[in-house]
């Protein structure tokens, strides 16, 4: 199933992320917070070295979108409806 938001949509709402890992076009995969991912969007903190949120996307459907809480993990992040 194709997920809702588009690449664009989440560009649009999150912004150019700081770094990236993997590639849409990547076909190794990994797996992190239940989520099967070939391409991580890495948004650091103003100062460049915390990690704040994170999108993960397998090919071109969306998989997470998650934020760093304050212990160090990260939680499932809800998303507008529209």
């Amino acid at each position: 199933m194709r997920s809702v938001m588009d690449r664009g949509r989440a560009w649009e709402l999150f912004g150019a992320p700081t770094d990236q890992e993997g590639s849409v076009n990547d076909p190794r995969s990994h797996e992190e917070y239940g989520a099967r991912w070939n391409e991580k969007w890495i948004y650091r903190s103003d100062d460049g070295v915390a990690v704040v949120r994170m999108v993960l996307w397998n090919r071109y459907d969306l998989v997470g979108v998650f934020r760093a809480k304050g212990d160090g993990g990260f939680e499932p992040e809800p998303l507008p409806e529209s």
